[in-house]
């Protein structure tokens, strides 16, 4: 490979990784032995990379025709309603990915407000769909 891609800047150690899902599960199953839940809980949540390029391919096409320049995506933990529609999935534990981004200005008020633009942190993009229905990791529960 001619220019290999830079190593991120984001990597933990697997060691680090390990315990962040030890702590997970130990917190995960505390919790849900207080409550007197009788299903095991998703642990892991796994994407293709196929869907995640065509979601990644989605917000910044989508995105850049809304007018927002499309900067990364955020993933929210939530749990599923608790009622049958759900199905196995009810009551239990999901990932889900917004993008985020900043409204892109006309070059006019781009220049005058530019260090406004810098500065201000990335906001979820409401005009776009969050995307979630990866695979869990259950059962059985996968252990990094």
């Amino acid at each position: 490979m001619k220019n290999p891609p830079a190593k991120p800047s984001q990597l933990i150690t697997k060691e680090f990784a390990k315990q962040l899902n030890i702590n997970y599960n130990n917190k995960k199953t505390a919790s849900l032995t207080a409550k007197g839940a009788k299903k095991e809980d998703a642990n892991a949540i796994w994407y293709s990379l196929e869907a995640l390029e065509s979601y990644i391919h989605y917000i910044k096409t989508h995105g850049a025709k809304d007018g927002y320049n499309v900067d990364g995506i955020r993933f929210y933990f939530g749990v599923y309603p608790d009622d049958e529609k759900h199905g196995e999935k009810a009551g239990l534990t999901t990932l889900f990915l917004v993008p985020t981004g900043k409204k892109v200005e006309d070059n006019t008020a781009k220049i005058q407000s530019f260090a406004l633009v810098q500065d201000a942190a990335p906001a979820d993009i409401q005009s776009l769909e969050p995307m979630n229905y990866g695979n869990i990791g259950r059962p059985p529960s996968l252990i990094y």
